[in-house]
């Protein structure tokens, strides 16, 4: 993923940071606890698409 597009994108539920990680494919959002897919290098950042994450999998993400 390139950090430009990375330093642009935004949650689109909270407006709030994302964090990308590379062996999931997925675009994280630690303030509304989703994971947004990225399929063939493009985040879908629907929140009907995205999973609601575990308070593990919060956890083992970098701060």
């Amino acid at each position: 993923m390139d950090k430009k597009l990375l330093d642009i994108l935004v949650c689109p539920v909270t407006k709030g940071p994302l964090i990308y990680v590379q062996e999931k494919q997925e675009l994280i959002s630690r303030s509304a606890r989703l994971a947004y897919p990225v399929r063939d290098g493009i985040p879908v950042l629907l929140e009907e698409e995205a999973r609601t994450l575990s308070n593990e999998e919060l956890d083992m993400l970098p701060k």
